[in-house]
């Protein structure tokens, strides 16, 4: 079976048991190990992740797989810091025992990962693990999980999470998936697909043929389905697809143009902008009826709509005050009011889906910048910046961010390059996402059901 080409219903994540395993230690007094994500820039936690024991050479594979994907988790969030495997790779590991935590002490280790992996009599891999303090001699947590052996990626991610949040407090992201439009060809004859990867950029494959110009894909927060523009002979049309199932439906087709569509938190709706007439306004579907409500009446330009996590606000973009402003509204278009004051012009406003920040664009003295701001406006911060930055899309926990970074072109039509990218709130921990072409509009999954 090819895991790349697999739906997520035929992948078949069975989980049979989580089932919290405990040990009784008689520990020293001490403070909780905990990295505070909320005070800017960390330094990263060292922690070794040793590869999970099996009894086969079958299972001992899987154990140094799970391993390096659980370690690469870690260290992509910019919040930990792995040690090279090879450090201790000789070292003998056990479950069946408490570990030997002076030894760790001596590698400056503060947090132990160990685990074991099991192939049991109805196929299925059985996958243990735990995390440990290591200066207070102390297991923080520790997890079982049953899957079929094809999974096992999955399971890397699941881990990693919970470590995370462990660790940290906060919910993790590793068990996610982006999608984005991947993009080749020259620059007048650009052709795009839908594409999807998991966060860490494996099990890529494309959603669409390419024969049809994509645009702005957007994941639903309750199902494994995208909505995206297409135009189909010219004309534009809303669709979403199912990833689970491959199956495509037409929203509907809209004269003019239409931008950007994007899912309610509830996923009963989708909002948009339309232009008719020439003019511009944002407008909401409903999934069920189909019936189609106008939200804002504006000779201006309103366009990027985005609700709030509870669902009772729209943030989108407008010229309505002379220059391209972010505003804020009522779920029912009514009490408009401007958020952002600062210089230049912003774009692309985003709602975190802990509904604290609004990511955003930012456009001036011809440069642009991916930022964050308060719903109120206040507190704007700008985390990256380069020639040309934008699409910004939120981690499901709220404390990562992706975009595209497109490189310009010459005169002959060379350069151009376009790739993804993510960044904490910090501003810090900036990363490439490697995708096989050239990347844009990435869209973020909520955690995999």
């Amino acid at each position: 079976m090819n895991e790349h080409r697999m739906p997520l219903q035929r992948f078949c994540w069975i989980l049979a048991a989580a089932v919290l395993l405990h040990w009784t230690v008689v520990l020293p007094v001490r403070a909780e190990l905990r990295i505070d994500i909320t005070q800017g820039k960390v330094e990263p936690m060292p922690i070794a992740v040793t590869n999970f024991v099996g009894q086969t050479p079958e299972e001992n594979q899987f154990g140094k797989d799970l391993a390096k994907v659980i370690a690469a988790d870690l260290e992509r969030s910019g919040l930990f810091k792995p040690f090279d495997n090879r450090v201790f790779a000789k070292k003998k590991q056990s479950l069946n025992t408490i570990p030997r935590f002076g030894d760790w002490r001596i590698l400056q280790a503060q947090a132990l990962v160990q685990g074991r992996t099991q192939k049991v009599a109805d196929g299925r891999l059985r996958v243990e693990f735990r995390l440990w303090d290591v200066f207070a001699e102390k297991q923080m947590v520790g997890l079982a999980y049953f899957t079929i052996p094809s999974n096992w990626r999955r399971v890397s991610h699941i881990i990693a999470d919970a470590i995370y949040k462990r660790i940290t407090g906060e919910k993790g992201y590793f068990d996610t998936r982006v999608v984005y439009i991947a993009e080749t060809g020259a620059q007048n004859k650009r052709i795009k697909r839908l594409a999807i990867m998991d966060q860490d950029g494996e099990n890529h494959r494309f959603l669409t043929s390419g024969n049809n110009l994509v645009l702005t894909p957007r994941f639903s927060p309750t199902l494994q389905e995208i909505t995206y523009l297409s135009y189909y002979g010219n004309r534009p049309r809303v669709y979403i697809f199912n990833i689970d199932t491959g199956r495509q439906e037409v929203l509907g087709d809209f004269p003019g143009m239409t931008y950007a569509p994007r899912f309610s938190p509830d996923g009963k709706s989708v909002i948009m902008s339309m232009a008719k007439g020439g003019n511009s306004e944002i407008y909401v579907m409903d999934l069920r009826t189909r019936v189609v409500k106008r939200l804002t009446h504006h000779s201006a330009i309103d366009t990027s709509p985005s609700f709030s996590p509870d669902g009772k606000q729209v943030t989108f973009n407008s010229d309505r005050g002379g220059a391209q402003q972010l505003y804020v509204m009522g779920a029912n278009g009514r009490g408009v009011r401007r958020i952002s004051f600062g210089k230049g012009r912003y774009a692309t406003p985003v709602w975190s889906p802990r509904g604290d920040l609004i990511a955003f664009t930012k456009m001036r003295q011809g440069r642009f910048f991916i930022g964050v701001m308060r719903p109120d406006g206040t507190g704007e911060r700008l985390l990256a910046e380069d020639f040309s930055i934008e699409g910004p899309t939120w981690a499901p926990n709220g404390r990562v961010l992706m975009f595209y970074r497109q490189q310009p072109w010459d005169e002959k039509g060379q350069g151009g390059r376009s790739r993804l990218y993510s960044i904490d709130l910090t501003g810090h921990n900036e990363r490439e996402m490697i995708t096989p072409m050239d990347a844009a509009h990435p869209a973020w999954s909520p955690l995999i059901p």
